[in-house]
């Protein structure tokens, strides 16, 4: 067998060889990352990927496909006892036989004490497809079945500073322990990845691949221990799936179903990409089957292409910190309406009549049925994928909306859509995303969504049109410039945050806040300020502690009333403000005025003219908070 990892180097350039020819599952390629090496420093140039060498005993030769420009685009490799020679670019290296892996990966995991990180599962404990060989699989063991070495550090534990913290996580908190805690985290293309084990997720997660934000994106990934432990069989396999899925997401690879979105598109698999028997599936959306199907079929490994992908991909396109998630920021074609729609289904968006330049663009979703009942998945927010937005901005670029955090929901709830509850409806903040601001210009927008149904459907809305007013005023121009900073879009995304990180950000809205007080954009500066008040803030030190800053509901409640009072908000985000506002006041010791913002929050929607069977839903709510703060305080 001749298959693996080759280095050489001719004078001042370096080669990184990967012979995919033979052994397990050979995907039939060579492909290879160049470097050029000066005094103590090497730099990256380029990569290349032969796809169909004609291979002859030794020797391996073919056309080669550059991200760089050469003259000389045929390879040929000639291998004989672990040394040989390889012919590329122009240039003849002497190569060695380094590893049986095409790639090795340093992976540190952390768990925040109490967690319990996952070890091992042997695949042959539960039914499975025949043919699928019984083997005890760790993390390290699966990607090593793809070819990758995944070299562990030595495990660290983090203990807790301070006590009665629920240790749920947000994602502001993740992204901050990301840049503050991973020994390794840089602002470079690196092979190294960060895995947290948490307690839970605010959200009720399983894992998440949070890094996403900056140029140098995939470096984060966290696993969630309350919604995965368990020591029977069954828990030990959906850990393992678990964990590979999150991390494969650093690797680069999309779920299933939206390869069609990567830059550039890939073709999907069966079904919509929900019939790949693959690690970055969601089981209980497996089609045919569900989850049954997929665990009765899955062998444990990635798809063909996607170990294509994980071997060969260019090196950018798959080392951590390179290019970003998905590949780059690529222009799409606005989704267009299926040529036949029997789902169902109706998918709407809403804005309001127009937005001030700066201010953070809300969308409603809102899905609904049509003629029959119709069951499916309550994932109607864009950042858990199963939902798209694409903007078309007023130059005619159409790009992907794409959220600074995505979250993995291995769990897909049934919604039944009838006459009781004829439709379901979700607000997001699609102003910022992982390729910054998507509403720079003022003009007019069409924003179209995709909803992804549990059947696989594709529901596409109409375009709703969004506009950008010109600013008018000084005022208006200087607002719009602290508003529309890097950090302070990046704060919007996570409703707040106590990073260092982004503390020019916040800074800025301070500024909002105290010069402009009484702008109409300075109600959302109120907003980001007096949730992440409200709430508690998790920060890993550098002492590897885990410290909780305490929720400061006076601030909390000094912002929110504002933000309450304001009538140009949304009223799914004013329904959030008014529970979180309710919260505050509970835990400043005033349960009466907590249940009072409640039910001021039943009359307000009443006196809106909301529909019956929504305010039906919004007086069910305000009990369920007034128990649960009820509890809670006592």
């Amino acid at each position: 067998m001749i298959s693996g990892l080759y280095e050489g180097q001719d004078g001042d350039s370096r080669l990184a060889l990967r012979v995919d020819v033979d052994g397990p599952r050979p995907t039939g390629r060579i492909s290879g990352d160049l470097f050029t090496v000066a005094g103590a420093t090497t730099s990256y140039v380029g990569s290349f990927v032969v796809g169909t060498p004609a291979v002859d005993g030794e020797r391996i030769q073919g056309r080669g496909d550059f991200t760089a420009g050469t003259a000389v685009r045929d390879v040929s490799v000639t291998i004989t006892g672990g040394t040989g020679t390889a012919a590329v670019a122009g240039r003849t290296y002497q190569v060695s036989f380094v590893s049986p892996f095409f790639r090795s990966v340093l992976l540190e995991q952390d768990s925040v004490v109490g967690s319990v990180p996952f070890v091992s599962y042997r695949t042959g404990t539960l039914p499975g497809p025949t043919g699928s060989p019984a083997r005890e699989l760790t993390v390290p063991a699966a990607y090593a079945e793809a070819g990758v070495e995944l070299r562990l550090t030595e495990p660290g534990v983090v203990p807790v500073d301070g006590s009665g913290a629920d240790l749920a996580w947000d994602d502001a908190e993740l992204h901050h322990a990301m840049t503050r805690h991973f020994s390794v985290f840089g602002d470079a293309p690196a092979w190294r990845v960060w895995l947290l084990v948490a307690s839970k997720h605010v959200g009720g997660y399983r894992g998440i691949m949070f890094d996403y934000d900056d140029a140098h994106q995939r470096q984060g990934s966290a696993v969630f221990y309350d919604a995965i432990k368990g020591t029977t069989p069954e828990a030990q396999r959906g850990q393992l799936r678990t964990y590979v899925h999150e991390l494969g997401h650093a690797f680069n690879l999309l779920h299933s179903w939206q390869k069609n979105l990567g830059t550039p598109p890939q073709p999907l698999g069966p079904n919509g990409g929900f019939g790949d028997l693959s690690w970055m599936n969601y089981v209980q959306n497996y089609r045919p089957g569900g989850e049954p199907g997929y665990w009765a079929a899955f062998p444990f490994q990635f798809t063909d292409a996607e170990l294509v992908h994980i071997r060969h991909g260019f090196y950018r396109d798959v080392a951590m910190g390179a290019n970003a998630f998905g590949r780059g920021a690529a222009e799409i074609a606005p989704f267009e309406q299926p040529v036949e729609d029997r789902s169902g289904l109706r998918l709407e968006l809403r804005a309001k009549e127009s937005f001030e330049f700066g201010e953070p663009v809300i969308v409603e979703l809102k899905l609904s049925y049509t003629g029959e009942p119709r069951v499916t998945h309550g994932h109607l927010h864009p950042d858990t994928e199963f939902t798209q937005v694409s903007i078309t901005q007023p130059g005619g670029r159409t790009v992907l909306y794409r959220p600074m955090m995505r979250h993995c929901v291995d769990t897909s709830p049934q919604i039944r859509l009838d006459e009781g509850n004829p439709a379901m409806y979700r607000s997001a903040f699609i102003g910022h995303g992982r390729d910054g601001h998507y509403f720079q210009l003022p003009g007019e927008y069409h924003v179209r969504a995709q909803y992804i149904a549990a059947d696989g459907s594709r529901i596409v809305s109409p375009a709703c049109l969004v506009k950008v007013r010109l600013p008018i005023t000084r005022d208006d121009h200087e607002v719009a410039e602290l508003m529309l900073g890097e950090d302070q879009g990046k704060l919007f995304s996570l409703l707040g945050s106590d990073s260092p990180e982004l503390r020019s950000g916040n800074l800025a809205l301070d500024e909002v806040i105290s010069r402009y007080g009484g702008h109409p954009l300075a109600v959302y500066a109120r907003l980001v300020k007096g949730l992440n008040a409200e709430r508690e803030f998790k920060e890993l030190t550098p002492g590897n502690n885990l410290r909780i800053r305490p929720p400061d509901p006076k601030q909390g409640i000094e912002q929110l009333t504002h933000v309450a009072r304001d009538p140009g908000l949304d009223n799914i985000t004013l329904n959030l403000v008014l529970r979180r506002l309710a919260r505050a006041e509970a835990r400043q010791g005033d349960l009466g005025r907590a249940n009072a913002v409640m039910d001021r929050m039943v009359t307000t929607f009443e006196a809106k003219g909301v529909n019956p069977i929504v305010m039906g839903q919004i007086r069910r709510q305000a009990e369920l908070t007034k128990a649960a703060l009820s509890a809670e305080t006592s």
